[in-house]
Order: structure tokens, then sequence, then C-alpha cells
């Protein structure tokens, strides 16, 4: 079995000590190195190629949310497969978080999460999946963003059907597939799919980004279709 490469760019020496021993302590992951500030932790990306990154959100010298964007965008301008960025920081409700999660972090996570917690989130992101709920996401975008800058919304959106229409409203207020399914009257599977297409069509990487998409492109709202179309 091939161990998940796990890199740490965090400015505590002390923090990144202690994620290092529990990384090592796990079979399935292998902790691939670490960065003091957001500009080493592009070069340290860069070398090692690690399959998720653990970014602190503020740091001297760059901070994550730029860090993070440095290397989205490299890893597209160059055509590789870029790592899961996990941004951690100490608040709960944080603008910060919210910025990383706007330009392509596939989740965040408290510093003082439960080391039980944080090894699940590693293993699930590197899975494909969110780290966090979508609908801790939403909470995070309605009390660190009431009122965002509003995008004009892609052609992409359009193709959706009616019932995939419906699915993305309901995913982006964070309900899960187990309360779609309820709502919808539904089996699991099928919202899942739906789930799918949907991300497919907007070309989204997770529930967590298509969160993220509803608030910037004002379709969070009750009649955000009747104003973005």
């Amino acid at each position: 079995m091939t161990a998940i490469r796990v890199a740490l760019v965090d400015d505590q020496a002390l923090f990144r000590a202690g994620i290092k021993m529990l990384i090592d302590s796990q079979a399935d992951l292998e902790f691939a190195g670490e960065a003091a500030d957001g500009q080493d932790g592009i070069v340290l990306v860069r070398d090692t190629r690690p399959d998720v990154v653990l970014m602190d959100v503020r740091m001297p010298v760059m901070d994550g949310i730029a860090a993070t964007a440095a290397i989205l965008e490299e890893a597209d301008r160059l055509g590789q497969p870029a790592p899961k960025i996990v941004v951690l920081t100490t608040f709960d409700l944080d603008e910060g978080a919210a910025r990383a999660l706007r330009i392509g972090a596939s989740g965040f996570l408290l510093k003082d999460t439960q080391p039980e917690f944080l090894l699940a989130a590693i293993r699930t992101v590197y899975a494909g999946s969110a780290v966090i709920a979508p609908g801790a996401v939403h909470d995070l975008f309605s009390s660190v963003s009431a009122a965002p800058p509003r995008r004009a919304v892609p052609e992409s959106y359009s193709t959706l059907t009616g019932r995939e229409t419906e699915i993305f409203h309901l995913a982006a207020a964070g309900l899960s597939n187990t309360e779609i399914a309820t709502h919808e009257f539904l089996s699991e599977a099928t919202v899942k799919t739906h789930i799918s297409r949907v991300l497919a069509k907007l070309s989204l990487r997770d529930r967590v980004q298509l969160v993220v998409f509803a608030y910037e492109h004002g379709l969070n709202q009750p009649g955000g279709d009747a104003a973005a179309r």
C-alpha cells in the first residue's frame, strides 16, 4: 500500500514537531517535510510533491492563503495534479479560512482538533472528499461573508437540469446527502449521482467548492436563480 505523503506549513516549531510525530506513528502516512512560512511552503511542495498539505493561515513572510493560491496555480499551469490543501486556523469563523476555500483549499480544521480527527481528515481528503461538513462551510460564509461580491453566473450553470438545480441549492444550504434524499424523496445513491453530475458540469472538485460557488455567484439565497438568469 502506497503511503499518503503529508507536508506541513506552519510557523510554530513545537506544533510542527507534534504533527510530525503523529503522522510518523501511522503506517499509511508519510511525513514529506515541513516549512515555517508560505514562501518556503511553495518550495517544499514543488520539491516533494506531497499528496496532502496542512497549511497554517497566519504566518510571516507569506501567509497560507497566498501560498495556497500559488501552489494551486502552479500545478494548474504545469498540468500536474495539485495536492489537497487543508488550512489550519485557530478560529472556527475565520475570514482567512473563507478566503482559502474560495481559492481552492479542500477544507479547514481548527488547530486544536483531536489527533484522531486530524488523521481521519488527511485520509478523507486524500480520497477526494471534503474534510469538513458542507454545513460548516455554509455557517462560515454566513458569518464572515454576509455580503460577498457577486460574480456573473457562468453558462455551465444553465446546463443543470431542474432536478440538479434543486439538488445544487440543497447542497449549497449545507444539507447532507441523507437530508437531501429525505427532502427530495430519493435514495442516497441517487443523490450522490446528482451531486457528482453537478460537480462535473460546474467543474468543481467537491461539495465545499459547491458552497463557495453558490456564495460567490449569489445563488445561496432564495430567488438566486432568478437574479442569475
